[in-house]
Parts: C-alpha cells; structure tokens; sequence
C-alpha cells in the first residue's frame, strides 16, 4: 500500500533534518506506528507518504515512493489526495469552514458530489462515528478533543484508502485521547491503512500491528507490536520513548519550599459569552509548589491562567499575593505566561535577543547558561520561529526563567514534546520551583503531571473538583478520563 525505497530526503531551507536511506513496505490493511526522539525525521516520513514531499515542501529527494501503485513525485497532489487523508497535529491548520457540517463534507463538495449524496454521507458518519452532537455547531466553540474529530471525520468522509497522522493526541485531554483511539481503532477495522507518528504511545498499543523506531533520520528498529510490548522499559528509556503503560509512570515532584499560601484566589468567577466559564474558585498556592491545573477542554483552565497573570478581568473575587490584593496591572508585572501556541509570544530575530527583551542590562553569561540548559545553546543566533515547536516551547520557558518573575503560569508546556525535550523541562521547571517562585501548569501530561508536580487542581464546568496530591494516580487517571 505504500512503499518507500531508497529514500533520502533534506530540506531545501536546511539541508538536514530529513530522512537517509529509507526502506519501509506498509502493507494494505495494517496500523504502523513512527516513533523516535524529535527530529529522528517521523513528520518527514508522513510527508512523504501524503505527497507534501516533494510537491509542498521541497528539497532534494532521490529515491521511490508509492502509494496505492501511484509514484508520488510524479502524480499530482489532487489524485494523491483522494487516496491519503491527514490528520494534522493542529486540526485549526486544515479548516476551511466556520461549521462543523459543512467541514466534513468539504471534500466531498470539492469532488462535485450532488447535494442529496452529500447530505446523505453526512448522515451515515453521523451514526458511525458517533456525531450527533456536534452537527451544526461553531467550529471556534469546540474543544480541542472536538476540533480533532471533526478533521478526521472530515478526513473519513472522502474513504482514502490510506489514514497518515502527525502527533494528534498532543493538544488532546485523556478523554478525547480514548475517543481517537476509538476512532482510529474503528478505521483499521474498516481496512483503513494507517501511517501514525508519536511521542504519546501508551494509547495506541492495543491498536497498531508494527513499530517503527527512527533515529537521525534512519530506521533503527522495526518490529511487530507483540515484540515491541515486550521490551525491557528501561531499553525504552534508553530509545528516548515515553511510557507504553501509564501505570508506570513515575511519581515525584519537588518539596514546597514554605506553606506560606504565598497565592491565594478568593472565590474568583468569571463569565464570558452569557456564561460562567469559571464559578466561585478558591485555592491557594505556596512558594516552591509545582501545580497542575488539569480536567477536559473546556473546563476553564486557560481562562484561570489568564486571569491569574491579569490578562483576562474576573467578574468577582480576589487574587492576594502574599495577603495583599493585586490589581491586574499589578498581576500582570508579578507573572508571566507561556502560551500553549508559543510562536504568538516571541518577538524578535534571534534566540539570545528573545532572551534579552525588556532586560535593561542582559547578562550574556547567564543567557548562555540558561539556553544550555535546555539544549538550546547552538541554536542561540536562529530565528526564534525557525525553531521546532518543541524548541520553542523550552526557549519561552526560558525567558521565563530570566526574566525574574515569581509566579510562572505554563500552558501545555510539553505539547509534542519527546521524553527528553519533557525532562528538559521537567528539570528547568523545578530549578524555578527551588528558586522560591510558585508554578501553575495547565496541562493534559499525564507522564509529565506525576513526575513533576506537587498537586494537581482538577477543574470540571469551571470549578475546583478535586485538589489532589502527585501520588494519588489512580484517582487522577480517572479522573482524566472522566471516570469519576
């Protein structure tokens, strides 16, 4: 079903970071699975299958790829289309529409399917893939877990015989997470064949029939699934993978430095659009804790980071810092916030500069060491967009760092990040927490949460559901995929 022989790939604006002597046969009917370190060359490979190699990115390819008999250099990007469907990491990046019915069908409408057919289509995925209730609705309303399932139904839509995903679970909350793999697991028993890259493979092991480990561009490993399940976990370890079971998953955390309810939000509520997105919260946090903020899209966790950083007015409540009332203004000079879509907060042309900004007196020395840090340090005269998304994740936790603010609010700071880049900033995160700052950490990590939190706030319909310590995982498990 899709071949590739011989294949070497290196893009045209680096060079590198593409793949070397490539030989992969995935066969009709089968789920295989890409996993490796960022930058072993994954999304190359979906792109090679998809045909966005070579006819959107370019650079120098030699070899052969087919798909479904089709040479993909040689047929164009429209027939490649109707055979391969893709499933971004990102589903905002392949919407065309504002709502959800017209979405799912706009392949179809682009092949000229009469109306009534495509109504009818509409109708038949509706039932098996279960959509019920989110026909009709604002695709700018959905949650993340919402968006992915109307890109692949949107994807499903068109039957391609071929099914290429690109980290789809990484924006995604436990729940939605079991329904993708609901969804992917319905596609291969329809016959779908599936090309998938990951770095959170603990949800795909009841799924996929063989494993694809790749390393600096090559294929190291490939194995059956059975054989793969059966590794030692610290050869996994060792591979740079995260965890294939997460009732492995380590617990820790740092200590709190003092239980000085150095933060406290005094029943904070806020509403947005006619209704109340957060209700009467209360909590406090002291010096030195590492807090996650979990529950489903949706629930009101970035719009309680915003308004603690004073970026978002809460409608009634408190927030004190050390017993006094802070104003937004004052907020907003006390925190600092790391976007989950980190590209919209860097600024300037190159790494040490986005370091340095509003700094009077930037010390390089410091700079250097920070960067170094998180393996950041050769790329300190890049662009700060040219980096990956998992570089520029760790260069905005950076800044954070530098920038000497005492309350630090991260949002998904480990989205699409593998087990390294993740103790990357595992590590920066708890070197900040031992400087005496507090940390609020929205995230859906699981991995991440046990390793390195201290609490977790599970928040549900905008309120404080359950404040629970690291090691209660059984519970937060649950909890995250909406069992309790």
């Amino acid at each position: 079903m899709i071949s590739f022989q011989n294949v070497s790939f290196t893009y045209a604006e680096s060079g590198n970071g593409g793949v070397l002597d490539l030989n992969l046969i995935v066969r009709s009917g089968e789920c295989v699975l890409l996993c490796g370190p960022s930058g072993c060359g994954k999304t190359t490979v979906t792109r090679l299958a998809n045909g966005l190699i070579p006819h959107f990115f370019h650079g120098n390819l030699s070899g052969q790829v087919k798909v479904n008999g089709m040479d993909t250099r040689e047929t164009e990007i429209a027939a490649l289309s109707d055979a391969v469907g893709t499933v971004f990491q990102n589903p905002r990046t392949q919407f065309f529409n504002t709502d959800t019915d017209s979405e799912i069908v706009f392949g179809l409408e682009n092949r000229g399917i009469p109306r009534e057919a495509l109504r009818s289509r509409l109708d038949e995925l509706t039932e098996e893939l279960h959509l019920s209730g989110l026909r009709g609705r604002n695709i700018f309303e959905l949650s993340g877990g919402e968006k992915q399932k109307i890109a692949f139904s949107s994807v499903y839509a068109s039957a391609p015989d071929v099914l290429v995903f690109d980290e789809p679970s990484s924006n995604l909350d436990m729940k939605a997470i079991g329904e993708l793999a609901d969804l992917l697991q319905r596609a291969k028993i329809s016959g779908k064949t599936i090309l998938i890259a990951e770095h959170r493979i603990w949800y795909l092991m009841d799924i996929v029939d063989r494993v694809v480990y790749m390393q600096d561009g090559r294929i190291a490993s490939d194995m059956e699934a059975s054989a793969f399940k059966a590794l030692p976990e610290a050869d996994i370890r060792r591979m740079g993978l995260r965890v294939r079971d997460l009732s492995v998953s380590e617990s820790g955390g740092v200590k709190t430095i003092a239980a000085d309810g150095l933060l406290s939000a005094q029943k904070i509520s806020v509403r947005l659009g006619g209704r109340y997105v957060l209700n009467d919260i209360s909590f406090q946090a002291s010096r030195g804790e590492i807090i996650a903020i979990a529950g489903a899209n949706g629930a009101g966790k970035s719009t309680l980071a915003r308004m603690l950083c004073g970026l978002q007015k809460n409608g009634s409540g408190t927030v004190l810092w050390a017993g006094k009332p802070m104003s937004r203004r004052l907020r907003r000079k006390k925190a600092y916030m790391v976007m989950q879509d980190v590209g919209h907060q860097l600024f300037t042309d190159s790494v040490a500069a986005e370091c340095a900004l509003g700094i009077k007196a930037p010390n390089k020395d410091e700079i250097d060491r920070a960067l170094e840090k998180v393996d950041l340090l050769a790329y300190k005269e890049r662009h700060p967009l040219s980096l990956s998304g998992g570089q520029m994740q760790r260069l905005a936790v950076v800044v954070s760092d530098i920038c000497g603010k005492e309350l630090l609010v991260f949002d998904e700071p480990t989205s699409g990040l593998d087990l390294k880049s993740m103790e990357e900033v595992g590590t920066l995160t708890r070197s900040l927490a031992t400087q005496g700052k507090v940390l609020l950490i929205i995230t859906h990590d699981i991995e991440f949460m046990m390793r390195i939190c201290t609490r977790i706030l599970f928040i549900r319909d905008g309120e404080i559901a359950e404040d629970l310590s690291g090691g209660q995982k059984e519970k937060i498990v649950r909890l995250l995929r909406g069992e309790e």
